[in-house]
């Protein structure tokens, strides 16, 4: 998997990389996103070890990320030895909208990429994305797995749509696209924010989606719209987990919550800190797991 969430035009790129069992992956994912603007991870099958990289400015982010790599140490119980490599910045986008073809996702949806000239998959709604800041581009399994989802629940036609979390902005405006309906979509990332208003306008959907900086179940505005018959929250196990009180208090009775970020292994512990919310589905793709739940 690959998630960009920021262009890169500069001059001396750095990549820098960690090797670690599953337990640690979570933890190094946010250290390396303290730094780098660009995240990848991988999992060499005969090993079951992960790589994690992050590219980022030579020179730049240096006290965070010795910071979040010390944390991520302590919090994961293991110490990963981090190694560094020059990346050339030319081609660098390239190489990346290479890696960036037509994602057909379920039966309904196709992601593309702006640097895309064919006509994109008929029979499908399109979401296009700038293929420069390619991150939430369908290819992860945590996005397809949302996806996914709601097609399976689009027959309950929901009416109040949240997307906490939003990133690229993509099952915000999936959502809003299949369901024909307003979504509010929040992130605690301004640059994601500012990036997902791009991607809407480059959709023309930004007058069915409402954008905001929100601090998770923090901020007054999620609670004042709710409560929502549809939530989804695609970010990793841990907070999925501490926030768990506050999306039950926010959903509606018979409304539907999709959950994703967390690996296959982390499913019974999420699915568990949202009792008594009911788990009617758990999607796979690959390593991952998107959990479908609904108020009783």
């Amino acid at each position: 998997m690959t998630r960009l969430s920021h262009p890169r035009h500069a001059v001396a790129l750095e990549t820098v990389s960690v090797t670690i069992p599953e337990a640690a992956l979570e933890a190094y994912e946010a250290a390396l996103g303290e730094a780098c603007g660009t995240i990848g991870f991988f999992l060499d099958e005969a090993t079951r070890m992960w790589t994690v990289e992050g590219v980022k400015d030579q020179g730049s982010n240096e006290a965070e990320l010795t910071s979040a790599l010390a944390i991520a140490g302590i919090v994961s119980g293991f110490a990963a030895e981090v190694t560094r490599a020059p990346t050339p910045s030319d081609g660098w986008l390239a190489r990346t909208r290479s890696a960036f073809p037509e994602q057909l996702v379920g039966k309904r949806f196709t992601i593309r990429g702006t640097h895309l000239t064919t006509p994109p998959a008929v029979g499908r709604l399109a979401i296009t994305l700038d293929a420069g800041v390619a991150f939430g581009s369908g290819e992860h399994g945590s996005t397809r797995g949302c996806l996914r989802a709601l097609e399976r629940i689009a027959h309950r036609k929901p009416r109040r749509i949240l997307d906490l979390g939003t990133g690229s902005g993509i099952l915000a405006m999936a959502a809003a696209k299949l369901l024909h309906r307003p979504v509010l979509a929040t992130d605690i990332d301004p640059w994601s924010v500012r990036t997902a208003r791009d991607n809407t306008r480059l959709n023309q959907m930004h007058t069915r989606l409402t954008l905001l900086r929100a601090d998770g179940w923090t901020s007054p505005v999620l609670t004042r719209h709710a409560p929502y018959d549809l939530i989804f929250a695609n970010i990793l196990a841990r907070p999925l987990t501490r926030m768990a009180r506050h999306l039950k208090q926010n959903l509606a009775p018979g409304g539907t919550v999709i959950l994703a970020g967390l690996l296959a292994s982390q499913a019974r512990w999420v699915a568990h800190a949202h009792a008594p919310l009911a788990l009617e589905h758990v999607i796979r793709e690959g390593q991952w797991a998107c959990l479908v739940l609904r108020a009783r």
